[in-house]
C-alpha cells in the first residue's frame, strides 16, 4: 500500500493556495511596516486595541466603558470602542423596550485587521453569544481566509440574565470563533484576586472574563463587576503590549 497522502479536492486545494498566497503577501507587507503605526492623531501608539460589543439594554456597554478605562491606564496602549451592527428592526427593538443606541461608531469586519488586540463583549442568548454578535463574526470570512487575525490576542466579556444563565458557557462557546481565526485567547484567570471569590453579593464574571447580571433589565453592573471590567482591560492591555513588543 502507498503511504502517500490522497490528493486534495480541487476546491479545497484552490482555497488553501489562496490562503497561503494571502499569508505570503501579509508577511511581505509587514517587512516594510514601521514600528509605530498611524492613528487619528497622525501616529498610533505602540499597541492599539479594539473593544467591540453588542448591547441591547446597556449592561455590556457599561462593562465596555470600564474596560476602556483599564486599557488606557497602561502606558503606550490605547483602545477604541465599537458597536457591531444591529440586526433587528427599530419596530422590534421598540417593542422589546430597549433604549436608543449610543453614538459609539459601528464597526465593519475589516476594521479588526488594524488592531493589535481585540476584546469582544456581548449578552447571552440561551447560553451563547447574541445573534447580532454572531452575525458580525459570520461576516469575517474574508479575514479568516487571509488569516488576518491570526496571532492577535483576544478577550471576552459578557452579560447574562441570571446566575444560571451562561456566565461560563457564553464565553466558553465563543472561544471556537477565536480558534478558527487563529487568535490567542487571553482569559483573566484569577488575577482579579479576592474579587473572584466574592460570596456575600451577587457578582458576574468568571476566569474567562468580566461579566454582569442584567436580571429583568433593571439591574446595573455592581461596583465590583465594574472593577473587574477595569481590571480585565488593564490586564489585557499589558499582555497585548508584551506580545506587540516581541513581534
Amino acid at each position: 500500500m502507498s503511504s502517500a497522502s490522497p490528493p486534495l479536492p480541487t476546491a479545497a486545494r484552490s482555497m488553501l493556495e489562496e490562503m497561503l498566497a494571502a499569508l505570503k503577501l501579509k508577511d511581505e507587507m509587514l517587512k516594510d511596516e514601521p514600528p509605530a503605526l498611524h492613528c487619528s492623531f497622525g501616529r498610533r501608539p505602540p499597541c492599539w486595541t479594539c473593544a467591540k460589543y453588542y448591547s441591547m439594554y446597556g449592561h455590556v456597554a457599561k462593562l465596555a466603558e470600564e474596560i476602556q478605562k483599564g486599557v488606557n491606564s497602561v502606558e503606550g496602549v490605547e483602545v477604541k470602542l465599537w458597536q457591531v451592527p444591529e440586526t433587528l428592526s427599530e419596530e422590534v427593538i421598540g417593542k422589546m423596550g430597549a433604549p436608543p443606541k449610543s453614538d459609539v461608531p459601528i464597526i465593519q469586519p475589516n476594521d479588526l485587521a488594524e488592531a493589535d488586540g481585540i476584546l469582544l463583549g456581548f449578552p447571552t442568548r440561551f447560553g451563547m453569544m447574541a445573534a447580532q454578535f454572531k452575525a458580525f463574526i459570520d461576516a469575517t470570512g474574508g479575514l479568516w481566509r487571509s488569516q488576518a487575525l491570526a496571532g492577535k490576542p483576544a478577550g471576552i466579556f459578557y452579560s447574562t440574565g441570571s446566575q444560571g444563565g451562561g456566565q461560563e458557557t457564553t464565553p466558553l462557546t465563543a472561544i471556537t470563533q477565536l480558534a478558527h481565526h487563529g487568535m490567542i485567547f487571553v482569559p483573566i484567570g484569577y488575577t482579579f484576586g479576592a474579587g473572584m471569590f466574592e460570596m456575600a453579593d451577587v457578582k458576574g464574571g468568571s476566569p474567562y472574563g468580566a461579566g454582569t447580571y442584567a436580571g429583568d433589565g433593571s439591574r446595573n453592573p455592581s461596583q465590583l463587576e465594574l472593577e473587574q471590567a477595569f481590571h480585565q482591560g488593564k490586564y489585557f492591555a499589558t499582555i497585548a503590549k508584551k506580545l506587540k513588543a516581541s513581534s
